[in-house]
């Protein structure tokens, strides 16, 4: 509450008066006790570097007498050996030349074998005609600073090591997935007598396991089977499908080489395994090749779970798909229906399978559209009078063109009847990673 009258009373008066006393004493602290109590470290040296005169802060930083100081060490004899070599090779030519110089980071000795880190500024004072007479020299304490940055650099260290070890990791994850996708398919395709074979495989992520697979393989003397198809998901389970599917397809197939018999086989197996909590299943196409030498002709005989259709490539220049319509899944269903389908391939005519990863490719500008089944077809009757070789180096430098609109794994797989000419393209069998 304000008091209320013509003046102040005598106790404000008296407060007042007090304050006043105090804040006036503060004032007239002296400028000599303020340099000697600084909360920084002052000293003056001659042009030689000859102390003569230091502040009570420094002395007690350094933990020194003033008359150890003052005309008997020079500036740079505070400092280590590192120091004093930075002092005469950048510290002292930068002062001479710009006359002054600030916020260097040194670190002084201490009289107990310590070391204080401190941030050091310097100035010359000149004489009426121009002559550096002094160095003034004034040092901040930077051991919080110092730590700080320690902590900063430790700190850097660890994260840039533990980037390293993950990139390390990362790529020892990728070598051994790699090593263990290339043992999901085949190394190399066996020579089929009249028939060119080329394959490519293509993984989206270097990161997982793809769910791609093809194979062919000798049924007997005279036959040959193959397959072409995709398991649902990646990583180590969809591989584990891959392998169980590449496996029973083989020994099926030696049991009994009917494609619709092949992939209903594969079916039992796959719903008897992965109809629990995790079920599992693929698209597939099976087939029998049973080329005949005679004529150059093969007969193909397949059957489809599920999988888009076959390409058939005729050397006079077209492409149309052999309709294989309702096929189920394989796996999914305890008893599907499988489609199957005949074709006969003329000297030059090539038949084409692959996943949906070429037909689902994004394309345009702003990769929105698929890549379709019709563009496939218009493409692939583009390369009809090449080879099977011809056809997948063809489809390898589109899909390569596509970049990251092709964002899922890929397999095709070529089986051509060789033409009457020779063609001078070699088998191929090409993957990407």
């Amino acid at each position: 509450m304000c008091r209320t009258g013509t003046g102040p009373g005598p106790e404000e008066a008296d407060g007042s008066t007090s304050s006043d006393s105090v804040f006036a004493a503060l004032l007239e602290d002296s400028s000599e006790d303020l340099y000697e109590n600084a909360p920084c470290g002052y000293l003056s040296t001659l042009m030689d570097g000859t102390v003569v005169k230091i502040n009570g802060t420094l002395l007690d930083w350094l933990g020194l007498d003033r008359d150890a100081v003052v005309g008997r060490l020079r500036f740079t004899d505070l400092l280590p050996v590192g120091g004093r070599l930075y002092h005469e090779t950048h510290f002292a030519p930068l002062l001479r030349m710009q006359g002054e110089i600030s916020g260097v980071a040194l670190e002084v000795k201490q009289a107990d074998g310590g070391r204080r880190p401190v941030l050091v500024s310097a100035v010359l004072k000149y004489g009426s005609t121009g002559t550096p007479l002094l160095t003034r020299v004034t040092l901040f304490d930077a051991t919080d600073r110092r730590a700080y940055e320690t902590e900063l650099l430790r700190s850097r260290k660890a994260a840039e090591e533990s980037a390293r070890q993950a990139r390390a990791d990362r790529a020892r994850l990728q070598q051994a997935l790699a090593v263990l996708q290339q043992s999901l398919l085949p190394a190399s395709l066996p020579p089929i007598p009249g028939v060119e074979t080329a394959t490519y495989y293509h993984t989206a992520s270097p990161d997982q396991l793809g769910g791609d697979f093809y194979d062919v393989f000798p049924l007997d003397g005279r036959r040959f089977g193959f397959f072409l198809g995709d398991v649902c998901g990646k990583g180590p389970q969809a591989a584990a499908v891959t392998s169980l599917t590449r496996y029973t397809l083989r020994a099926a197939a030696l049991h009994d080489p009917d494609p619709v018999a092949a992939l209903t086989t594969l079916n039992q197996v796959l719903h008897d395994r992965y109809s629990g909590d995790d079920p599992r299943f693929c698209t597939v196409i099976f087939g029998v090749l049973d080329p005949d030498p005679v004529s150059g002709y093969v007969s193909v005989e397949l059957a489809s779970g599920g999988h888009p259709p076959a390409l058939v490539l005729r050397s006079g220049g077209t492409a149309e798909y052999l309709p294989t319509p309702g096929g189920l899944l394989v796996g999914a269903l305890p008893n599907p229906h499988f489609t199957a389908a005949t074709t006969t391939l003329a000297p030059g005519d090539t038949l084409l399978l692959y996943t949906d990863g070429v037909t689902e490719a994004r394309t345009g500008a702003d990769r929105s559209d698929l890549f379709g089944d019709e563009a496939l077809r218009a493409f692939t009757a583009e390369q009809a009078d090449t080879s099977a070789g011809a056809v997948v180096a063809a489809l390898t430098e589109l899909l390569t063109g596509l970049a990251a609109g092709l964002d899922d794994d890929t397999a095709l797989l070529a089986l051509g009847a060789a033409s009457a000419t020779p063609t001078p393209e070699p088998l191929t069998t090409k993957t990407t990673p």
